[in-house]
């Protein structure tokens, strides 16, 4: 069947659209995540708590017309609560299977961080295999399928640091921050008149998120993309401030996000401020400093600045 041109851009403007009807000022955080949404990525958003990441989260499922689950993450979730168990009927005397909340289109995971890693090594299968295994049996999940995680950079009392292998599955890293005197005004207007309230409008169905994957993969590339995508990475693994740089994950991530946001931009070709709007997002979590650099007051995005600065750009 053939794809209309221009569906991706024009579905990312209609779903942008609602957002921002109930969550005022995070345009970036709308345009990063529905870049990686559109080629099947998931998102890790780091962001102190009161910025509408479940509204935003929340929304988008309306807009898309998919379904959505929410989970805290604490310490005493166990990999059923989120994966499911079989459960023995008394009527039949046979084992059926109680689907838990990963069997959905976006399952927000909030605060992730602090569930242990036996919890987390379920919800790796599913990020990785978009299937899950139980008492031996796998089941397929419901495409599209996204997890959205969220983690509060400033509380590590009770927290556990996230598995490298877990923090690699996701696309991107987003961070968030506050919106703004006036963005926040406009916020509490919105609570004053209840607007914020009132459901997103269904604009789009997982069908039409499967068209937009079939039109992303048609995106041309150019040679010269490719090479400037492996010259961005292999940077990552030589500057002395960094202990262990991206990897051939990465690399795919920042090819496949550009893509999908080429074809966001009305766009069936990747130009290299693609790469470069996408570079942040998806290596900031793949690049790992040395101590003595983070001790120093270094961070990642400020690596991820430097060398885009310093890799030639194509033309």
């Amino acid at each position: 069947m053939p794809i209309e041109p221009g569906l991706t851009r024009a579905l990312a403007s209609r779903i942008k659209s609602e957002i921002e009807k109930s969550v005022v000022n995070q345009g970036y955080m709308t345009d990063m995540a529905l870049a990686a949404l559109f080629c099947g990525g998931h998102v890790l958003i780091e962001g102190v708590p009161g910025l509408a990441k479940t509204l935003w989260v929340k929304t988008l499922a309306q807009a898309m017309s998919v379904g959505f689950k929410r989970v805290q993450f604490t310490s005493d979730l166990m990999p059923s609560d989120i994966s499911g168990a079989k459960i023995f009927n008394m009527k039949n005397s046979e084992f059926e299977l109680k689907k838990g909340p990963l069997f959905t289109n976006l399952f927000l995971a909030d605060e992730i961080n602090r569930t242990p890693p036996k919890t987390l090594s379920a919800l790796l299968e599913a990020m990785e295999e978009r299937a899950l295994t139980i008492d031996g049996e796998t089941h397929n999940l419901s495409e599209p399928f996204m997890v959205l995680a969220t983690q509060n950079p400033i509380e590590f009392e009770g927290a556990y640091p996230l598995p490298e292998a877990l923090i690699d599955r996701f696309m991107m890293k987003i961070i968030i921050t506050y919106p703004g005197i006036a963005a926040e005004k406009t916020v509490l207007q919105m609570h004053s008149s209840g607007s914020i309230a009132a459901p997103a409008a269904q604009v789009c169905n997982a069908y039409d998120i499967a068209a937009c994957k079939q039109e992303i993969e048609a995106v041309h590339v150019d040679d010269s993309i490719y090479n400037y995508i492996i010259s961005i990475i292999e940077t990552t693994r030589r500057m002395n401030v960094v202990a262990i740089g991206a990897s051939p994950r990465g690399s795919i991530s920042l090819l496949k996000g550009a893509k999908a946001y080429a074809a966001m931009m009305g766009r069936d070709y990747v130009v290299p401020d693609d790469i470069k709007d996408l570079a942040m997002p998806v290596l900031r979590h793949r690049v790992i400093l040395k101590p003595e650099a983070e001790m120093d007051g270094i961070r990642p995005d400020k690596v991820i600045e430097n060398i885009l600065a310093q890799v030639k750009v194509p033309r």
